[in-house]
């Protein structure tokens, strides 16, 4: 069984980042719930209180130092010493690169990578300090290369950079740090891909799924899966490795 504890999952207000925070929230944790807009997280943070969990909404731009910090501070005096950490929020500007600009650029870096390093730098006293910690950042198979996302490639291929050299300098405190990195997943994001090349995203989807071996795209509940392993006490000797949830293979 394990022990209750206090998680931080960023971008939560829909998708991967909802289903991961009501996951966590059944299995006993209290969970912070954050994204920019607090008031967007209302619908996760609602459902975690129907099945009788704990949760609060926190608003937090996770790419600014001094928004991260605040952040943080209220967690632990909300609810306590977070010792559990989902990097989730993420952002797309998908174009070629002809047509990319560097506001483009720097907003998806900023949000997916540098969000990343501000988040886990700030929640990793409280790890250190409880011999306990569990950081799980949300990569992608874009990292691999995907027509018009060289932004989303570079950052989420960044993230399994940190992700395996956070396991090396953190292990010694009992901290593991893995990523998680999703295929085709239906959410708001892919639904806005679709928008974005003009195909109806029933389309898109049933396009996807004749592609994947497992015959089904992903939904945000096959990644909180996922994620609930990485963060428990039974993962402990798990860390520095990148899980593709993909229906299949990947190079």
């Amino acid at each position: 069984m394990n022990q209750a504890r206090i998680a931080i999952v960023t971008g939560g207000a829909r998708g991967i980042g909802a289903a991961t925070a009501i996951r966590l929230a059944a299995e006993g944790h209290f969970v912070a719930v954050l994204d920019l807009d607090p008031a967007q997280c209302a619908g996760t943070t609602d459902a975690i209180a129907d099945r009788g969990g704990k949760a609060v909404a926190i608003g937090v731009d996770v790419s600014d130092e001094n928004s991260v910090a605040e952040a943080i501070e209220a967690v632990d005096a909300v609810l306590g010493e977070p010792t559990i950490l989902v990097n989730n929020a993420g952002i797309i500007r998908d174009n070629l690169l002809f047509k990319m600009s560097t506001a483009d650029w720097d907003a998806v870096l900023g949000v997916h990578l540098r969000g990343t390093f501000l988040m886990s730098r700030a929640v990793q006293p409280y790890m250190r300090d409880a011999g306990f910690g569990r950081i799980v950042n949300l990569s992608s198979t874009s990292a691999l290369g995907n027509r018009g996302q060289a932004n989303y490639s570079a950052a989420k291929a960044g993230l399994q950079g940190i992700t395996k050299t956070l396991a090396i300098e953190l292990g010694k405190f009992g901290v593991t740090v893995n990523a998680v990195a999703p295929g085709f997943i239906q959410t708001d994001m892919t639904a806005a891909t679709a928008e974005r090349i003009g195909i109806p995203f029933d389309d898109f989807v049933a396009g996807a799924a004749a592609q994947i071996p497992v015959g089904r795209v992903g939904q945000p509940e096959d990644v909180a899966h996922a994620v609930s392993y990485l963060v428990s006490e039974a993962a402990g000797f798990v860390s520095g490795q990148v899980l593709y949830l993909a229906g299949g293979p990947t190079d």
